[in-house]
């Protein structure tokens, strides 16, 4: 209401202009800057924006994003091997109950101050859509050269390999308004995942299966709050998940013969997995509550505190990316055919060499090399944003 004695309302001081980062969110106040979970600055903020005073990289996610890089590069050097290894197999299930909804979660999270802003859309084609089309057109080149296949063709319609996360997760993220808009935003996404299940012609197009399927994990990280990873971090959650973890191998172990291990990569449907539709939003809930649990006691046992790989949490998009390379090359040159490496030992030594290889991949040295393919900045394909060029014209001298 205007007040009588000053017809344009009280007179203040103007506010200073809020402060950009270099991440395009304000830093007063803003909301927490975005990140993927596994990419660095595409999905999220750039290590030079993540390194500003007064805006620290919380160590905790850098580290479960480095931990959970491991466990799937070491989960896709297992599947050569695991076929003569009920216990490899069981342990295979029980990864992959739990480390891409880790992912994903933490990039919901990330991505709560995601907006239809240009900058942010900016961030959001450099970032995801960029990576995603120079890595499909490299992984198919590679799979003609090192695999004979001169036929394969390109398409960027269908996502191939790793290349999947990005298509989904630019899908989840020009959707991420919505959810925040909606009343029930997670009972809403579960809804979506199990029809999903239910429909076979959804085909492999974007791989929308995979990316309505993981869709709750993404908006439960856009549901969370701060105070809810502490909550996994208490001393006696970290105590109760040993039990749970032993549990989860054990019942993995009895499951190996009797249950499809498909169920775990979400890009199905019911139909395409040779049982009723039914089955298919019954199989979204007991994964959903499975693959939480294992995640609640994965982030449990994450470190705090900053560790010797902390700083490679901020380069795991090149480690995802890049040691799928690595993982196929072996499978087409027939690195893993010899016997020895199907024998227990075998089995420990591709494990440690995938983590070691994986944790190269994520190094400072190696981001240098390829951040053109990752980060490109691509400022000759935008429009100038109208505030920044407003501001450079305030500063001009007259």
């Amino acid at each position: 209401m205007t007040n009588s004695l000053r017809p344009n309302g009280p007179r203040r001081a103007p506010l200073p202009p809020a402060e950009r980062s270099a991440e395009g969110a304000a830093t007063p106040r803003s909301a927490p800057s975005q990140s993927s979970g596994v990419p660095s600055r595409p999905a999220g903020a750039t290590a030079a924006a993540a390194a500003q005073p007064g805006r620290p990289r919380d160590a905790f996610f850098d580290n479960a994003k480095y931990l959970a890089i491991v466990l799937v590069a070491m989960g896709h050097a297992w599947e050569p091997l695991k076929g003569q290894s009920r216990v490899l197999e069981a342990a295979y299930m029980v990864v992959y109950a739990f480390h891409m909804p880790a992912f994903i979660i933490i990039s919901g999270y990330f991505s709560r101050s995601f907006d239809m802003r240009a900058d942010r859309l900016k961030r959001l084609v450099t970032g995801v859509a960029v990576p995603y089309v120079v890595f499909e057109v490299a992984y198919v080149l590679f799979k003609r050269w090192a695999d004979d296949d001169p036929s394969l063709p390109v398409s960027l319609l269908d996502p191939w390999f790793l290349t999947w996360f990005l298509c989904a997760l630019f899908i989840w993220r020009l959707t991420t308004p919505l959810w925040k808009l909606v009343r029930w935003p997670l009972p809403l996404a579960i809804a979506v995942a199990m029809l999903a299940t239910t429909s076979p012609s959804i085909g492999d197009d974007l791989d929308l299966q995979r990316a309505l399927q993981f869709l709750p994990f993404f908006v439960l990280g856009l549901c969370m709050k701060p105070e809810h990873f502490q909550l996994v971090r208490r001393r006696e959650v970290r105590i109760l998940s040993v039990p749970v973890f032993a549990a989860a191998l054990v019942v993995s172990w009895w499951a190996v013969p009797r249950m499809n291990p498909g169920w775990f990569y979400h890009r199905d449907s019911a139909q395409e997995l040779g049982v009723p539709w039914w089955v298919g939003p019954v199989m979204v809930l007991a994964l959903l509550g499975c693959s939480l649990l294992l995640t609640a006691c994965f982030f449990a046992w994450v470190p705090r505190r900053k560790m010797w790989f902390t700083t490679l949490g901020a380069g795991t998009l090149y480690g995802y990316l890049l040691h799928g390379f690595l993982v196929k090359g072996g499978d087409y040159w027939g690195w893993f055919d010899h016997k020895w490496l199907h024998r227990p030992l075998g089995e420990i030594f591709v494990t440690l060499v995938a983590g070691a290889a994986v944790t190269l991949l994520c190094t400072a040295p190696v981001r240098r090399v390829f951040r053109f393919a990752m980060e490109p900045s691509m400022e000759w394909a935008f429009k100038r944003d109208a505030t920044e060029l407003a501001r450079e014209r305030a500063k001009a001298p007259a």
